[in-house]
């Protein structure tokens, strides 16, 4: 069973068009790269803020949305530490965080359904070879496909603790793996379930 990751709401983000959500994201994503300086990460992380207190986002589970990224972010910021400094490893670390809890906000507003009404709805133009259902199905499920495997990686870490072995790489990467894998073949199942006969 594929776990859901929308927070039940009735804010304005939650009301919002799939689509406008998606483009609003990537407009803030570009914009973060495009006007690259401290002075627009604080803007986005206002509008990030404000956005999780008007859709009654608590700051644990958005705290939850970025946990399981430490540890990448943590050899981002040592990467770029040797290559050119502390401040550019912190600027390049914070505007990761920023862009990640942007997209934690779009997917946890946005049911699985509404992504795919969404794109049924932008394909609708597309041409008549183009799989329109499929494409609209595989492209909803890749949005929740990441936050998924966090919520895996977080459940075999958690199990892992129990028995002492969350310090043993292989105990954590194996089962991840494998229940990755079966993830995969439940997306697999769903797109051939929604294929036309």
């Amino acid at each position: 069973m594929l776990i859901d990751l929308y927070v039940f709401g009735d804010s304005p983000i939650h009301k919002a068009p799939p689509g406008v959500k998606l483009l609003a994201l990537v407009a803030f994503c570009s914009l973060n790269f495009i006007f690259a300086g401290w002075t627009t990460l604080a803007i986005g992380s206002v509008i990030v803020i404000a956005g999780c207190w008007l859709a009654g986002i608590a700051v644990r589970r958005a705290w939850e949305c970025m946990r399981p990224a430490l540890w990448i972010l943590g050899v981002i910021f040592v990467a770029q530490l040797m290559l050119d400094g502390v401040e550019s490893a912190s600027f390049v670390v914070a505007r990761f965080s920023l862009l990640i809890l942007g997209a934690s906000l779009v997917t946890m507003t946005t049911k699985t359904s509404e992504f795919v009404d969404g794109n049924l709805a932008g394909l609708r133009y597309a041409p008549s070879w183009l799989p329109s259902d499929q494409v609209a199905l595989a492209f909803s499920l890749v949005l929740r496909f990441i936050p998924l495997v966090r919520m895996t990686l977080e459940e075999v870490r958690m199990a892992q603790r129990a028995r002492g072995l969350d310090r043993d790489i292989k105990a954590i990467v194996v089962p991840l793996v494998v229940r990755t894998l079966k993830t995969g073949d439940q997306i697999a199942e769903a797109i051939q379930a929604r294929t036309p006969l």
